[in-house]
């Protein structure tokens, strides 16, 4: 199992395909299964480098309190150890405000930047509906597995989980298998309420993509426009009916949008 000396950590990585590097930074409690959809059909095409941040899937899980700047750290660190000098970022959920303090402390590590389903954090951001807040913080009562996909009804469109049982099964399996345990997951949670970038993301000046779905029921579509209002060289993309994972709902779709973004030439 690969892993990187990062900081006061280890961190599970793996790196799929050739070409140039392109860094996925997953979301909260969520570990490098997340990018099934990705990694196989975008590695003919780029260097994909997926890895669990600190506290899940097989990095370590110290018991102390995260911020999206640790984790970011992290990010930039396991860049320096595959000496990656330069990559294009996807960040999605707690990824994509990983991602924004990546590119705000490490602007030269940092190509172009995908930020899909986040936030800026902060007062001005448009908070998690407090349905959604209950189905991710209740945990008394249940097992690990009913757990999850309480939180997964949240995450998917209305009806996907019905009408893919194979699927969810086997995600499902993948995180029993390498499971976040609660104290981690909450180090993460406590990380992504402390987050604030909005005043910051005037110094942005590299392309941006910010992607959405606009049932999103987890991080409200609201966000993506306020990201989109403050980051300047930023476009915009909403998926219809999609929710949270609108990278597994319509990965197709998704999957193009990146690869066309990331082959424009620079400025």
């Amino acid at each position: 199992m690969p892993t990187a000396k990062v900081n006061d950590i280890n961190l599970y990585y793996e790196v799929h395909g050739q070409g140039p590097p392109l860094l996925f930074i997953g979301g909260l409690g969520y570990g490098t299964w997340m990018w099934f959809k990705q990694t196989g059909l975008l590695a003919s095409s780029f260097r994909i480098i997926v890895f669990d941040n600190r506290g899940s899937g097989g990095s370590d899980k110290p018991d102390y309190p995260y911020t999206i700047e640790m984790m970011a750290r992290d990010a930039a660190g396991l860049l320096s150890f595959l000496e990656i000098v330069e990559a294009g970022v996807v960040g999605i959920s707690m990824g994509g405000m990983i991602a924004q303090e990546l590119a705000l402390l490490f602007p030269q590590k940092v190509r172009r930047l995908i930020l899909g389903c986040t936030a800026f954090g902060g007062p001005n951001s448009v908070a998690m509906p407090a349905d959604t807040f209950s189905a991710l913080t209740g945990a008394e009562g249940l097992s690990p597995r009913e757990l999850l996909r309480q939180a997964m009804v949240m995450a998917f469109r209305s009806g996907y989980m019905e009408a893919n049982p194979n699927e969810i099964e086997q995600i499902l399996e993948w995180r029993l298998e390498k499971p976040t345990p609660r104290y981690s997951w909450l180090h993460q949670f406590n990380a992504v309420a402390g987050f604030k970038s909005e005043e910051r993301l005037k110094e942005l000046t590299l392309p941006v993509l910010i992607v959405s779905g606009d049932a999103d029921r987890v991080l409200p579509v609201e966000n993506s426009y306020l990201l989109q209002q403050k980051i300047r060289n930023s476009r915009l993309h909403i998926f219809p009916w999609a929710g949270h994972l609108f990278f597994i709902e319509e990965p197709e779709q998704f999957n193009r949008l990146l690869l066309n973004f990331m082959s424009e030439e620079d400025d």
